[in-house]
């Protein structure tokens, strides 16, 4: 499958998962409550969640998170003046041919919603099927208008962006792969606020 500059994940033979249950407004207010910290050696990033206009990618996210599948992966696409993008579980393994092509085994409906890729932004990378994001992510280094209402924002780094500028600036191959390895880890934590 030839993966485009769009942000791609490979999505043959993958189930579209739906969103389990209602979201109640208590469900949305406990979210809000709850942030993730992307640990980096560059540096953390704190990462508050957008429950009202993503409950569902927010979930996600939180789920995988909390089973430590972001844990020993890689940021394995990094474009200066745009992106940082991680989240794909073959970034464990030793094949760089297969990062980016990976997921948690299902996929999330999208959750197009008004809010702008601006810098700082947490996104959805996904296939060219609207509802086919799984687990990679990105964050936005630089506002991105033209990924509006294409990927579904469901965060906001509110601190550590020098983080990401470090990891952006790495130097990488023509696929856009650091040259070095940036793993993460990814911790979850509840009642922060807003």
């Amino acid at each position: 499958m030839k993966i485009t500059w769009t942000l791609a994940i490979a999505a043959a033979g993958i189930v579209v998962a739906t969103s389990a249950g209602a979201q109640t407004a208590g469900d949305t207010r406990k979210m809000e409550n709850i942030k993730a910290v992307i640990e980096t050696k560059y540096g953390n990033m704190t990462i508050k969640f957008f429950p009202d206009a993503a409950p569902g990618h927010v979930r996600n996210f939180v789920k995988l998170a909390k089973e430590g599948v972001y844990d020993g992966t890689i940021f394995h696409r990094v474009i200066p003046g745009f992106m940082i993008q991680g989240g794909d579980p073959n970034t464990k393994g030793p094949d760089p041919r297969t990062y980016g092509q990976g997921g948690p085994g299902y996929t999330i409906k999208a959750e197009f919603g008004d809010k702008p890729h601006k810098r700082g932004i947490l996104s959805m990378a996904r296939a060219q099927h609207p509802d086919s994001a799984g687990s990679q992510f990105f964050v936005v280094v630089k506002d991105s208008p033209f990924l509006d209402r294409q990927y579904t924002v469901f965060g906001e780094v509110v601190e550590g962006m020098d983080a990401a500028d470090k990891i952006v600036s790495l130097p990488r191959d023509a696929r856009d792969l650091p040259n070095e390895r940036v793993e993460m880890k990814v911790k979850i934590v509840e009642g922060g606020g807003k």
